[in-house]
């Protein structure tokens, strides 16, 4: 059981369950019953996504000293009572079901989803073993 940190839209991996996407914007172009087929996810839940200042301040982030003010910006996002609960429940899953959770950016170092898989490895959730890891 674990969870898995995947780009929505790439190809599933078997056994990686429900894929849940942690973006503030549903996939442009895409009809909402299309959204799983076309492996972008089958939950949306953006509370695990950046607020749409902090997406552009991520966008916009060309150094390490600017990804790194994005990084606390979005930690502190992520302390909010219904933030937090959410990442508890996933970290305490990770180790009775596979799930993945996942965003649209192409490189996870510079996605908050990166952020993410820290925070749940801070609360000693389970991870699949991933080559983007």
């Amino acid at each position: 059981m674990a969870i898995s940190v995947v780009q929505l839209g790439s190809a599933r991996a078997a056994g990686e369950g429900v894929r849940i996407g942690t973006v503030r914007r549903p996939p442009r172009g895409v009809p909402k019953e299309e959204f799983s087929s076309r492996n972008y996810y089958d939950v949306w839940l953006p509370i695990l996504s950046p607020s749409q200042a902090l997406v552009s301040e991520a966008k916009a982030a060309t150094t390490d000293a600017e990804w790194a003010a994005f990084v606390r910006s979005f930690r502190k996002e992520m302390k909010v009572p219904e933030a937090s609960h959410v990442l508890d429940l996933f970290a305490t899953l990770s180790n009775a079901s596979h799930f993945s959770i996942g965003c649209y950016c192409e490189n996870e170092s510079r996605c908050h989803r990166s952020v993410l898989r820290r925070l749940l490895e801070e609360r000693n959730a389970t991870f699949a073993a991933e080559a983007c890891a």
